[in-house]
């Protein structure tokens, strides 16, 4: 969960409908992005960073949900992490994988891909929500409240993994 007493640690901090997108990045890869709340305000990164560039990249998401990320991002945590990591951005756009999927991939469990998923520090370009239950949508952010899956439902809507992504409807992925 993001600091919101420090958004000067974020480079660059995106409108998108759904949130703020706060990014940190350095000189070489970006290291996070968070999902903040929609009343933050935008902030534009230096140009010619990092930061910049994954600005342009996501707003180019946000705008054209094919698009295909080709930033550098630097992922830290266990091998098991980044196996699914890795794993999870070979899920193309438009298209969903159930825990237990991506989890016979990497001789993994389905709990376990969860719970790295809800690690995941770089949601959206490393897409943990194209990753879902067998049953539904699953978890997001660590969690199933309404606030973060209202998210996972907006970019599988996006994506067209949705029939149906309102609120108050039990949401069939395609």
């Amino acid at each position: 969960m993001p600091i919101l007493s420090n958004l000067d640690q974020y480079d660059a901090r995106i409108r998108a409908p759904f949130a703020t997108l706060g990014v940190i990045a350095d000189n070489m890869a970006v290291t996070a992005i968070h999902f903040l709340p929609a009343t933050i305000e935008a902030k534009s990164p230096k140009t010619n960073t990092i930061a910049h560039l994954a600005t342009v990249q996501l707003m180019s998401y946000l705008d054209n949900p094919s698009f295909r990320f080709d930033l550098p991002v630097r992922l830290s945590g266990s091998k098991h992490q980044l196996d699914v990591w890795h794993a999870m951005q070979k899920i193309t756009s438009g298209k969903t994988k159930t825990y237990g999927e991506l989890a016979d991939t990497i001789a993994s469990s389905p709990r376990a891909v969860g719970t790295a998923c809800g690690r995941n520090p770089v949601p959206i370009v490393v897409p943990c929500h194209r990753v879902v239950a067998a049953n539904g949508l699953g978890g997001f952010m660590r969690g199933k409240q309404d606030d973060p899956l209202a998210i996972k439902r907006w970019l599988l809507t996006h994506e067209g993994c949705l029939v149906d992504a309102s609120k108050n409807s039990q949401a069939k992925l395609l």
